[in-house]
């Protein structure tokens, strides 16, 4: 086993401090030194399930800056809510500190130019923990398209489509539910505010930022309806957030057009009701797609029609075992005990964090990475209220997009399928 990482939690809400009890604190060569929230509940929290399950117990504080400032420290996850995730990432890796941050977008396209120049400037990484690009439909994709047996990739399609006002927005109304970090956002912007889940996976099978990138996007939202109906429907019309007039569209439609012609098609359906949740992942090529909504992964060598044939229909399982990818195969061969939806994602995307550190490599999801998927906020944005407008997509790699140096090799490679079965992935 190499040697602990010794790290730094930034934010412990729901999201933050799950990740922090089911994944970081568990794995056998990382010690957490210290946690770092405002809620002393929360800290009392992670104090005592880091030690349960390291038999480390962890220091506390309620300033960032502990945390960024420990030299003891070499790595630091970022896991507050949307706003100020850029600017604290910056602060730790000037400091040297390998970063995690989790998803979201950015406020402005200034914060996504920041966090690649201290990248730039430091040499130091920082990963964007999109756990969806290591689930397992994704993975399999990866799979299949470095295989070559969809053809030529031309139309990607992903969404994040959930109804957030009772699981999020209204869980508690009485208590920290209400409060959600989320809920000032809907209020006060439109935007795609959540693309990464969908993105992610998209820019990896489509080699943006190496070989690829985004030049132009297009936004387009309906008006806004779904949580103030929500609110007066199960609250009272008198009751406060059925008195706002939110901002956030219930339907947010975005095109991105790459410069090797593909398109990229993203929607964000988080306040109406809705059946299931869904991230419509899919992906159309010359020979073949992959369709989430369908459960169909279709190749032309297969025959018949692809719109009908009951032979393909609800296909994905059979595929999936034939075409799993080498880290899925080994993750389950190895008997993984899972724990909670996001457990085979949560725990391979914060694996591929924590061996990046230790073998001291770049990260799979880079600085590029995360800011070209932060920037999607505030460019569909200034699209929204130009009226559906075209705006162009910045370069962040400033013209090296088509030169870049080879991504490294790694177990947890998302530009190369690699198969590296010596090394567990539960540790």
């Amino acid at each position: 086993m190499n040697k602990k990482v010794k790290v730094g939690y930034i934010g412990l809400g729901r999201r933050g401090l799950g990740v922090l009890k089911r994944n970081v604190a568990k794995m056998k060569d990382v010690e957490v030194v210290m946690v770092c929230d405002l809620d002393e509940k929360k800290l009392e929290e992670a104090r005592v399930a880091v030690l349960e399950r390291s038999g480390h117990e962890p220091i506390l504080t309620k300033n960032y800056l502990d945390v960024i400032n420990n030299e003891e420290i070499e790595a630091v996850f970022v896991m507050i809510g949307w706003t100020g995730r850029p600017t604290m990432a910056i602060e730790a890796m000037k400091k040297g500190k390998y970063t995690a941050i989790e998803v979201g977008c950015a406020d402005s396209i200034d914060e996504c130019f920041a966090l690649v120049d201290a990248y730039e400037e430091t040499g130091t990484p920082v990963m964007m923990l999109e756990n969806c690009c290591y689930d397992r439909r994704e993975m399999v994709a990866y799979n299949i398209v470095e295989q070559g047996l969809l053809g030529e990739v031309v139309h990607c399609t992903g969404a994040y489509m959930h109804n957030l006002n009772e699981c999020e927005f209204f869980n508690d109304i009485e208590g920290e539910g209400a409060n959600h970090y989320r809920l000032p956002l809907y209020m006060t912007k439109n935007r795609e505010n959540y693309p990464t889940h969908a993105l992610g996976p998209i820019s990896k099978l489509l080699r943006i930022n190496r070989g690829n990138r985004m030049v132009s996007l297009v936004s387009v939202a309906s008006k806004s309806r779904g949580i103030k109906a929500y609110a007066a429907r199960h609250f009272g019309e008198d009751n406060k957030y059925a008195k706002i007039d939110y901002k956030q569209g219930d339907i947010v439609d975005t095109v991105i057009t790459c410069a090797g012609g593909e398109t990229i098609h993203l929607q964000l359906d988080t306040t109406l009701p809705r059946s299931y949740y869904s991230r419509n992942f899919g992906i159309r090529g010359t020979e073949g797609f992959i369709d989430e909504a369908r459960r169909v992964v279709w190749f032309e060598w297969m025959g018949g029609h692809s719109c009908i044939a009951e032979s393909v229909e609800r296909n994905e399982e059979e595929m999936f075992k034939k075409y799993e990818h080498p880290l899925y195969r080994q993750y389950f061969e190895e008997g993984i005990e899972d724990e909670g939806s996001h457990s085979s994602m949560d725990w391979l995307v914060c694996r591929a964090f924590i061996e990046s550190v230790q073998k001291k490599i770049n990260t799979p999801i880079d600085a590029y990475d995360a800011a070209v998927w932060l920037a999607v906020g505030p460019l569909s944005e200034a699209s929204i209220n130009a009226g559906g407008a075209a705006v162009e997509f910045p370069d962040f790699t400033r013209g090296k997009w088509n030169s870049r140096e080879p991504a490294p090799e790694c177990k947890y490679s998302l530009a190369k399928v690699t198969d590296e079965p010596e090394t567990p992935i539960h540790l």
